[in-house]
């Protein structure tokens, strides 16, 4: 196991959020499988990490009942159901946007409804992470969001923002590190809702799976 997510896997632990190391996609899939039952009931944001890992594959194989907000042709109604149904669903799939070597999670939102399960409502939360999303601390992470990760999920979604333009975040037009909440004021904005998730009272809810593999953005 490579050092930095060993010591972040101990991080997370001491933060009761489990972690479990994965040395490839097809890892990952087998820790899924192992944690999913008959019938149980799933929903998930948006993420190219749960794409890329082939867990997408697998929750919306047909074995289990997902609220898939991906569907072909789904309407914008049904889309916002496949939202509300985490409330109370048993699993919640998604990533983070950053992992700090302290043992918290890092999540920027444009709907809101990925940071809003995170925090409450699915019984379990299950995030993939590949090694790339790991920082060292939460000012990293929120300025890999400006720098990284809504640049790129901007352009992929087809969005008329600045930064799908600039290839970053117009905050870093002013300096190095700006206020973490400075953005445009583009109705396109996918930087809405910030949450750091540190310790947590219910222990092991969140389950990270960390990967040797770079995932998403």
């Amino acid at each position: 196991m490579d050092g930095r997510i060993e010591k972040v896997i101990g991080a997370l632990k001491a933060n009761n959020i489990d972690a479990v190391y994965a040395k490839d996609k097809e890892e990952i899939k087998q820790i899924v499988k192992g944690m999913l039952f008959k019938d149980c009931v799933i929903t998930a944001g948006g993420s190219m990490s749960v794409i890329e890992s082939g867990v997408w594959d697998i929750i919306s194989s047909g074995e289990y009942q997902f609220f898939n907000r991906s569907a072909i042709g789904i309407t914008e109604e049904e889309k916002q159901n496949a939202f509300r149904q985490a409330i109370g669903c048993d699993f919640f799939f998604c990533s983070a946007n950053a992992v700090t070597e302290k043992g918290e999670l890092v999540n920027v939102d444009g709907f809101s409804n990925r940071v809003a399960s995170i925090v409450f409502g699915p019984k379990k939360v299950v995030m993939i992470v590949g090694k790339n999303k790991i920082v060292k601390d939460a000012n990293e992470g929120l300025l890999r969001v400006k720098k990284i990760a809504a640049p790129k999920n901007t352009v992929r979604l087809g969005l008329d923002t600045p930064c799908a333009k600039l290839g970053h975040c117009v905050s870093l037009l002013k300096n190095d590190n700006p206020d973490f909440t400075d953005g445009c004021k583009s109705e396109n904005r996918i930087c809405i809702s910030y949450v750091i998730n540190a310790f947590q009272r219910i222990k092991n809810r969140i389950t990270v799976i960390i990967c040797e593999d770079e995932l998403g953005y």
